[in-house]
């Protein structure tokens, strides 16, 4: 059985752990995820996908969320359908992150939205204003691990980011890039 039939066979089932789930407070909700983050197997999971589909703006189905995966910003994520984020990425939403549908993210990838600012000399850079600068991977897209997508990006429909670049502009659609900074290797 496919995660995707799994998914389809206890929807009722974990449309109703979602509505109990948000009659809780937020904090205990991200309490619970924090304790669910390292629980392997279907169980792990489910739990994960319940806790987050309750904490995030919008969240699709079929939504595999591996082990060890940090999110700060629930609020501003918004989850397209049939997405994996897998074991150990790190999703900094607080400026706003959208994942289309048909997305993998490979492990050890982190997606960051904000920016530290420096203008005020008078404070250490790690005190300046941080500003918040939406990150958009669109649908059928293909993140290797250890990717680094920073903040203001856009990465177009059907494109593949290789292992281990660093996004600081732009992918367009139907495009490979890789690198640091990232570069199109060629067009798909």
């Amino acid at each position: 059985m496919t995660g995707r039939n799994i998914f389809n066979t206890f929807d009722s089932l974990i449309n109703f752990v979602v509505t109990i789930l948000r009659l809780l407070p937020r904090k205990m909700r991200v309490i619970f995820w924090d304790f669910t983050n390292s629980l392997p197997g279907i169980l792990g999971i489910g739990l994960r996908y319940c806790i987050l589909k309750s904490l995030c703006k919008q969240c699709g189905k079929n939504v595999f969320i591996g082990v060890n995966v940090a999110i700060s910003g629930f609020h501003e994520l918004e989850i397209g359908n049939n997405v994996s984020i897998h074991r150990e990425c790190y999703l900094e939403a607080e400026g706003g992150v959208t994942i289309g549908s048909d997305v993998s993210i490979a492990h050890q990838t982190s997606i960051l939205s904000t920016n530290h600012s420096w203008e005020n000399e008078s404070l250490p850079i790690k005190y300046n204003k941080i500003k918040p600068a939406k990150v958009v991977i669109k649908d059928d897209v293909w993140i290797g691990c250890g990717v680094r997508v920073l903040a203001g990006v856009s990465i177009h429909e059907r494109s593949i980011i290789a292992a281990g670049a660093i996004v600081t502009r732009d992918v367009q659609t139907r495009t490979i890039v890789g690198g640091n900074p990232a570069r199109v290797i060629k067009s798909i």
